[in-house]
């Protein structure tokens, strides 16, 4: 019986898979590709939020090195300044999933990750015991614990019996990446119907989009539908051919109820399902992954009960919850509608005010991001700033030391703590940092003294001055004190 079985290799169950390799715990990913090849780049991006999470376990450089940096995100129809936000990286990262799903997939088989593919996962069971992964043509295969991460039409969740809950789709929209005749150059377009856009990506190749007459049924759509489409909106198909992929997509917003039902948890596309626009999606899943990875491994493992679990879904849900609003506003303005118009209008005038634009834009980037961990200082429940420290071993930064994936207890001053039964867990680091102290929205807040760092970055206890809470904060996050 393995610990933990994942199903779905794309980019959340692989940041899971390697989450769950740091906390030591045996995980199996099943993949119904035989490969990690994907047809076509797919969708791509990724925000300040996520990079700082590849950052945490050292691996930030390998996509910034692939990608292009971009320090606007839109909203209606302005462009939210990103540069001016309290992060070491104030941008989005443009960078396809196949891309995004290599450089992940590198970095778990450096870790020892099991994958099995061409393996189709047809149900999953579970009883007190464990549960049970059924597999097309063969037995099952089993496991203390099961992650869906198998994408909007989740085999997991609908086994599990989990609805998805929330506002149905009012249009479709075709996606390919294609060959034309000819090499037409960029084009856009926005009507009533929505938008619709060419966009040349090299090699003959364009990527297409356009917005359907009607809504269309959830089937694969062909090269035929995408040619009376650009028809439809262009006046001429631009002779299309030899598509590498064409997919269809709709402006469904919908969420799991729950993230977890007993042994088998959601997370990513599995959980939540939303319009593409902002580009959202990869970075909700990873995120969720990182969050789900060392609870999963410390109740696994045995050091916490089982109640950790449920954190997952009380914190998640409501920050999935929370992008999914931005998608929906966002796709509202996607259309020609003079009614719309005048709403983004008048949105870009107040936005265009100082600094009016900062929480959309600390949303879209998920710096924004806050777990309710209760009454305290204003960095609890919220990602630790990334810090420039002074360490006896000389300077360093604060994400350095979340590398493994492990806890941080980091002491900046009297009185010295001590972890104590929580020694093999947590690092202790006694640093100094003298500079300010700046959370997104918040602005500055006072500097603590001590801080405990959860494995995936954000702050479950912080010290002002004494070690009151502490030893709560410890047992709550990483379970009784070892004697």
């Amino acid at each position: 019986m393995h610990d933990v079985v994942i199903v779905g290799s794309g980019p959340t169950g692989l940041m899971l898979a390697g989450e769950l390799r740091l906390a030591g715990v045996d995980a199996l990913v099943l993949e119904r590709r035989p490969s990690q090849e994907l047809a076509g780049s797919r969708g791509g991006g990724i925000h300040s939020r996520t990079i700082e999470l590849l950052d945490q376990r050292g691996i930030a450089d390998r996509f910034l090195a692939e990608g292009r940096t971009l320090q606007t995100a839109p909203f209606g129809g302005t462009q939210l300044d990103l540069g001016s936000l309290p992060t070491r990286h104030p941008y989005t990262l443009a960078l396809f999933q196949n891309h995004i799903e290599r450089l992940l997939l590198e970095w778990v088989e450096e870790l020892g990750v099991q994958i099995r593919r061409g393996v189709e996962v047809t149900g999953v069971s579970a009883d007190d015991g464990g549960a049970a992964v059924e597999l097309a043509g063969e037995g099952p295969v089993r496991a203390r614990y099961v992650v869906g991460a198998d994408g909007g039409r989740s085999v997991v969740r609908r086994s599990a019996g989990i609805s998805l809950v929330g506002p149905d789709a009012t249009r479709s929209s075709l996606i390919a990446e294609v060959k034309v005749a000819g090499e037409p150059g960029q084009q856009g377009k926005v009507d009533a119907r929505g938008i619709h856009g060419l966009y040349p990506m090299g090699d003959g190749v364009v990527r297409v989009v356009v917005t359907e007459a009607s809504l269309s049924p959830a089937a694969e759509p062909t090269l035929d539908d995408l040619k009376q489409a650009l028809l439809e909106v262009f006046g001429t198909d631009f002779g299309v051919h030899s598509p590498i992929w064409v997919s269809r997509f709709t402006d469904a917003t919908r969420q799991a109820e729950s993230y977890r039902k007993g042994r088998v948890l959601l997370a990513g596309d599995a959980a939540h399902v939303h319009s593409p626009t902002g580009g959202l999606g990869i970075g909700l899943g990873l995120q969720d992954a990182v969050n789900l990875g060392w609870k999963l491994g410390q109740v696994v493992l045995r050091n916490s009960g089982e109640e950790l679990l449920d954190t997952y879904h009380a914190e998640r849900h409501p920050a999935g919850a929370r992008a999914l609003k931005y998608t929906m506003a966002q796709s509202l303005f996607q259309k020609a509608d003079p009614r719309q118009e005048a709403l983004r209008d008048l949105l870009d005038e107040v936005l265009r005010v100082d600094a009016a634009g900062a929480p959309i834009a600390a949303l879209v980037t998920g710096l924004d991001v806050a777990y309710d961990l209760g009454p305290g200082h204003p960095l609890l429940g919220r990602r630790m700033p990334d810090l420039d420290l002074i360490t006896a071993d000389g300077p360093s930064r604060v994400y350095q030391f979340l590398h493994q994936g492990r806890p941080v207890l980091l002491d900046l001053g009297a009185p010295a703590l001590d972890p104590g039964g929580w020694a093999a867990q947590v690092q202790q680091v006694r640093a100094t940092y003298d500079g300010a102290w700046q959370l997104p929205v918040l602005g500055t807040v006072d500097a603590p003294t001590a801080v405990l760092v959860r494995p995936d970055g954000y702050v479950a206890w912080v010290g002002e001055g004494s070690a009151d809470g502490l030893d709560a904060a410890l047992t709550t996050w990483f379970g009784a004190r070892q004697r």
